[in-house]
């Protein structure tokens, strides 16, 4: 009785599909996040009657065949990009990119990793850093008599001091793109790692070769969309029902076989 395996499979991606609309939920008022998506593919076919096979009878070709399908598998699970709305923080050291890129910072490890999360804070030393902690690259360090700070569109960070006029230049962001952002690793935090899906990192400042730009005192917000993510998991339990409905069936006419006599 194939049908009690295809139907485990079947209840088997329908829990990875909650699975999946679980944590876009969890994950509503996460800065920058972006929804993922549960993708499933058929399995092999046992082919009991190969199509396009002659007829003993008569010599004809069968225009069909007989093939059984063995259940459905996970494909992939992958990121929906999309631009979240921006909001209004009024902090200095938030920052929102409007359009293509990530933030690259650097890891415990020494490696690189990205996000697009702006909420940037400020280490004991001036230096900007992640809210983990994590270096922001490339390095810069706001002076501790620093007044205030100013982030432009293009990534720029001026200094302003109460003893002088003109503000100081002390860097500019650069911004991290990808051939296949899709590809990236994530790795929990807001933080994806480069893998060989996703492309080398091609590092520029905001607003050329086709990144975004940055607007200080703005965070981006998860793109969820609560009300797509219900219907699909109210999608997603009436598929697992229906498949546990036919285990129960498989289930009932072995029984009768059984007590065949």
């Amino acid at each position: 009785m194939r049908a009690l395996q295809i139907a485990a499979t079947g209840m088997s991606a329908q829990q990875m599909r909650v699975e999946v609309i679980s944590n876009n939920l969890a994950n509503m008022s996460t800065t920058a996040y972006n929804a993922r998506r549960a993708d499933f593919a058929d399995l092999h076919y046992q082919q009991v009657t190969r199509p396009g096979t002659i007829n003993a009878d008569d010599g004809t070709i069968l225009p069909t065949g007989v093939q059984i399908g063995l259940g459905v598998r996970p494909a992939s699970v992958s990121v929906q990009l999309a631009q979240g709305s921006i909001a209004q923080t009024g902090g200095d050291l938030d920052i929102a990119i409007e359009g293509n890129g990530y933030i690259e910072v650097t890891l415990p490890s020494g490696i690189s990793a990205y996000t697009r999360d702006g909420g940037l804070q400020r280490s004991a030393d001036g230096q900007i850093v992640t809210a983990d902690g994590f270096p922001v690259q490339p390095n810069i360090t706001i002076p501790l008599d620093a007044r205030s700070i100013a982030i432009n569109a293009s990534g720029e960070v001026w200094a302003y001091f109460d003893d002088r006029v003109e503000p100081e230049l002390l860097g500019q962001f650069n911004l991290a793109g990808f051939a296949n952002e899709k590809g990236l690793e994530a790795i929990g935090s807001n933080l994806f790692l480069e893998t060989a899906a996703s492309g080398a990192a091609d590092i520029a400042p905001p607003g050329q070769n086709g990144l975004g730009t940055v607007r200080q005192g703005y965070l981006e917000d998860s793109s969820v969309d609560a009300v797509r993510e219900i219907t699909e998991l109210i999608e997603a339990q009436r598929g697992y029902e229906l498949n546990a409905k036919v285990i129960t069936a498989a289930d009932q006419m072995l029984g009768a076989t059984t007590q065949v006599r």
